[in-house]
């Protein structure tokens, strides 16, 4: 596992903008808006299968190595998802993301679908240095993508990208000369990028501490079994926190948010 915390987000964010080229174009035009080289990054969603080979765990343990804690839980229900996320004791640092599919609430075939996959999988690769951001360890066919996507939009991106940050995150917050979230997302429309609407164009506010919004995910060339699709592949999501009663800025997450985000992979959804 890596041995610092810089190395690991590098890694992520390398292959992450390899098939979400926007997301560097965003980084590049908030840079360049703000006058700022480092657009600080709020959190990176990593995604998972909850199979023991795979499970959460495995992909915390890389965090966990590197100092982080697990401080908050959620539950998916329609999803079928469970997560946590994580934060280290320095705030500087990008808080993580952590999601894993309740493989056994899917039908039986999704079931056999996903089983094949991960039984492809060398059980040792879930502890080297690059296994967040090694993407798929199986072959899948179109076919099989298809099957998953009808039931579960999550599986399928799974089964097509593998390990990899699903997305990053810019901290708002952090920004020179943009404060407003609302700010970011005319900008982002303003230079032709497409955002997220599911639950609107900005997800919670300042009443829950959080508000959130996010591009629709690009589309990249994904190399199956049996020939060669187009899909989604990630999105670049930001993020504005607000201060609690103690003054203190919000570090959680908001599950109603959190739910819509995800959205953001799936092509069947509004975007503007």
């Amino acid at each position: 596992m890596h041995n610092s915390i810089d190395a690991l987000f590098a890694g992520l964010w390398a292959d992450y903008i390899k098939i979400t080229p926007s997301a560097d174009k965003i980084h590049q035009l908030l840079g360049n808006a703000t006058g700022q080289t480092d657009i600080v990054n709020d959190h990176i969603a990593l995604r998972t299968f909850n199979t023991e080979k795979v499970n959460l765990e495995k992909l915390a343990a890389h965090f966990l190595s590197l100092g982080y804690e697990q401080k908050g839980d959620y539950d998916f229900a329609s999803k079928k998802l469970t997560a946590m996320h994580f934060e280290h004791a320095d705030l500087t640092n990008p808080k993580v993301f952590i999601s894993e599919l309740r493989v056994e609430e899917l039908s039986d075939t999704a079931q056999a679908i996903i089983h094949k996959l991960v039984d492809q999988i060398d059980p040792m690769v879930t502890t080297q240095d690059d296994f967040l951001y090694s993407g798929t360890h199986w072959q899948v066919s179109q076919a099989d993508y298809k099957t998953l996507l009808a039931e579960s939009e999550y599986a399928a991106w799974m089964a097509a990208w593998g390990y990899r940050a699903n997305h990053f995150t810019v901290s708002v917050n952090h920004l020179n000369s943009i404060d407003e979230l609302s700010d970011v997302n005319s900008k982002l429309k303003d230079a032709g990028f497409r955002l997220n609407t599911s639950g609107g164009e900005i997800k919670g506010g300042e009443d829950v501490c959080l508000a959130q919004s996010s591009t629709m995910a690009d589309s990249a060339d994904v190399t199956f079994s049996d020939g060669v699709l187009s899909i989604p592949s990630c999105f670049y999501e930001f993020a504005q926190r607000y201060k609690l009663s103690n003054g203190e800025y919000y570090q959680g997450f908001v599950a109603a948010s959190a739910d819509k985000i995800f959205e953001s992979t799936n092509t069947n959804v509004s975007a503007s």
